[in-house]
């Protein structure tokens, strides 16, 4: 599978690329990077501080989807926008790790998806996929008589807040509960407020450090609580996982997948 990383110099960028290298089954054949950016025409192998491979970082992605069978996107919304107009123009594979979209762009997201092959997810860890799907069981399970609290830290440098993942588990919780996550999130508190709302869905984000990513689910009942948790270590869960749903993605019909998919949490048809 020949595959593009956007973002190819960004600490994601190159933890995929260190991993294409070393997949027998996949072909690092480009990178990209934005106009003006000190990254163009460097090795991507260098970048990520191996041995050069031959493939140079581009702004050209165009000429690069062509070639190409799918994108790996772990950037900013107004970058992996118009880049799943081109890979609907192309039919390919876009992977997109990236998160804080507006309703509008998520729905220009939706329309790529009828031409190409879109997973999408705020985390891509296989673990907190997973987690999400066992928060959905616990919400539907105990209802909303018992409350949900999630926990966000990441390290002192993101920029959006809450985190996707954090947005992952609040839907989970939502689903497992049928009911819209817009109506129930809470996300701010401060000062006198009033007594917690039976069936909302707290998020409350924390930043410092280097911190890759900690989360916990808090399900508070009577004198009881189940606390469900992930800890990333690495960035490299996360550039696996999205390997694995390019690899998963390829060859199957147009549209718009998550993680849920990839795991065979969810019957993609």
């Amino acid at each position: 599978m020949k595959l593009i990383v956007n973002g190819c110099a960004g600490r994601m960028g190159q933890a995929l690329t260190k991993l294409i290298l070393a997949d027998d089954t996949l072909e690092l054949i480009g990178g990209l990077e934005p106009a003006g950016s000190a990254a163009l025409g460097q090795d991507l192998a260098t970048l990520a501080g191996q041995t050069a491979c031959g493939v140079v970082a581009s702004d050209d992605a165009l000429e690069l989807m062509r070639q190409a069978d799918g994108v790996i996107d772990f950037t900013v919304p107004d970058a992996s926008v118009p880049l799943a107009g081109l890979a609907a123009q192309a039919r390919n594979v876009h992977i997109i790790g990236t998160t804080g979209f507006s309703a509008e762009q998520e729905a220009q997201i939706e329309a790529a998806a009828r031409h190409a092959k879109i997973v999408k997810s705020g985390n891509m860890s296989l673990g907190i996929n997973l987690l999400a799907g066992l928060v959905q069981q616990a919400a539907a399970t105990l209802g909303d008589a018992w409350d949900i609290e999630i926990l966000d830290m990441h390290h002192r440098h993101k920029v959006d807040a809450p985190s996707g993942t954090a947005l992952l588990l609040a839907d989970a919780a939502a689903q497992g509960r049928d009911v819209a996550l817009d109506k129930v999130m809470q996300t701010a508190r401060d000062g006198i407020t009033s007594a917690r709302k039976a069936g909302d869905i707290g998020v409350a984000a924390l930043r410092g450090g280097s911190v890759v990513g900690d989360h916990e689910v808090i399900l508070a009942g009577e004198n009881e609580q189940i606390r469900l948790g992930h800890r990333a270590e690495t960035r490299d869960i996360f550039a696996r996982g999205a390997l694995k749903a390019a690899v998963w993605a390829h060859g199957r019909a147009e549209g718009l997948y998550d993680m849920q998919h990839v795991l065979g949490l969810k019957d993609p048809h």
